[in-house]
């Protein structure tokens, strides 16, 4: 029986058709090839080969390129209007608060960025949780001390743990952990995804009891 249902933010509980996710990592793109000083297309080219190890760009350029400045970056990758277009999910909402089961939130984004998107979709309250990238020291998913954290905080153990993001690396890693997980694949990008997989939320209701 699922104790816990644990959702990523991004492309999971919105729609990757907003394009906010596409337009943070050109926003990305650009920071990082300012600050290394190379194209655009170099650093995509980087993070596909030395970076591929790490969870997140950022991860990569404060540990192979010696970066610091986290605050810069994150207002540079976030800025206050980033969410101005995305509109309530009333119906999503009311699907939410239908299953009763606790929820609570793990990002890579900042919590500001986090609550800007809980602000505009009209989901605050439903969530118990909202676990950050700075909680983690800017490590986040997929390391497995993060989940561990998370685990911990929660009060559950993995196997009684449901959780659902758009990355296949990420859900890989819960899962190796002993836990749930189903990867929400929108536009079916994944087609090789050889584990549970769902294109919209409201179909996570047939896994609840698995």
């Amino acid at each position: 029986m699922t104790k816990y249902l644990l959702f990523d933010l991004d492309n999971t509980l919105y729609s990757r058709r907003y394009g906010l996710e596409d337009n943070a990592k050109i926003r990305m793109q650009e920071f990082i090839s300012g600050f290394l000083g190379i194209e655009s297309e170099e650093v995509w080219h980087l993070r596909r080969t030395e970076g591929k190890k790490y969870g997140t760009s950022l991860e990569w350029i404060m540990t192979e390129k010696g970066f610091t400045d986290v605050d810069a970056y994150m207002a540079a990758i976030h800025p206050e209007d980033e969410a101005d277009n995305l509109p309530p999910d009333p119906d999503l909402r009311a699907f939410l608060e239908g299953i009763d089961i606790p929820k609570a939130i793990l990002t890579n984004s900042p919590m500001e960025h986090a609550r800007r998107i809980i602000d505009k979709l009209e989901f605050n309250g439903l969530f118990t949780h909202i676990f950050d990238i700075r909680q983690f020291d800017f490590k986040g998913k997929p390391h497995h001390r993060v989940y561990n954290y998370v685990l911990n905080v929660l009060g559950a153990d993995a196997p009684q743990v449901l959780f659902i993001d758009d990355y296949p690396q990420y859900t890989e890693s819960f899962l190796s952990l002993g836990g749930r997980a189903l990867l929400l694949d929108e536009n079916d990008f994944h087609k090789d995804y050889p584990r549970p997989k769902i294109s919209q939320l409201k179909e996570l209701i047939g896994y609840l009891c698995h």
